[in-house]
């Protein structure tokens, strides 16, 4: 069944789109028989699971960070991490910088951006974006790589109201890329709104429950 709907999504997704597979409270055999059928990318939202995951599974897969991520939790997965979508301040971005340095990498991120009207979503407003990719204190960051941007429409079933979300941070991805050349990834989209997302421009999505089918919580 996850090989079947996993497929099935695929054949869906225009080639520019990115499909990052939400394995989070998934057992490892969900996400071997996803990797079976070609998926390579798994997104997790608490650090310790996906370490777990990444010391017992094929080492040919790419982890992405999805959730709100803690300071004090970037060191566990800096050895593995691929991508870090939800970046939402710059003090993280230090010290993701900081644990990468002390490995003698760099880690992409993600900067996540707040569109939703609900204040449950984490994320900088456009201000705080500009303010911070124009500062020599992010400039002076050498184990971190900004590669897009990231954010979460409002949970509702108001199609407008996400359509005008994701139209939003599309126009404020199209600013900020025209003077960050690296601004490429824009991740916007999950199970329910994804196919709106990638009409509005987005080039990763983040699909768990269409795949894997509801959370084991």
């Amino acid at each position: 069944m996850i090989k079947d709907q996993l497929l099935a999504i695929k054949s869906t997704l225009p080639d520019h789109v990115t499909l990052v597979a939400v394995s989070k409270t998934k057992p490892d055999e969900d996400l071997i028989e996803a990797y079976e059928a070609g998926q390579r990318i798994f997104g997790e939202n608490k650090v310790q699971e996906m370490v777990g995951k990444w010391e017992r599974l094929p080492k040919d897969i790419k982890w992405h960070m999805i959730g709100h991520l803690q300071r004090n939790k970037v060191k566990y997965m800096a050895e593995f991490v691929d991508l870090v979508h939800g970046v939402d301040s710059f003090r993280l971005l230090v010290e993701i910088n900081k644990r990468a340095e002390k490995l003698n990498r760099s880690i992409d991120c993600l900067l996540q951006i707040h569109i939703a009207e609900e204040d449950t979503k984490f994320g900088l407003d456009e201000e705080e974006l500009n303010t911070l990719l124009k500062s020599d204190k992010y400039r002076q960051l050498q184990h971190v790589n900004v590669v897009g941007l990231m954010g979460m429409a409002t949970f509702t079933d108001n199609e407008t109201q996400i359509r005008r979300e994701f139209k939003h941070l599309k126009s404020i991805f199209d600013a900020i890329q025209t003077e960050n050349e690296q601004i490429k990834i824009l991740s916007m989209g999950m199970s329910g709104d994804y196919k709106i997302a990638i009409e509005e421009g987005s080039t990763m999505v983040r699909i768990g429950s269409s795949i894997f089918g509801k959370r084991n919580y």
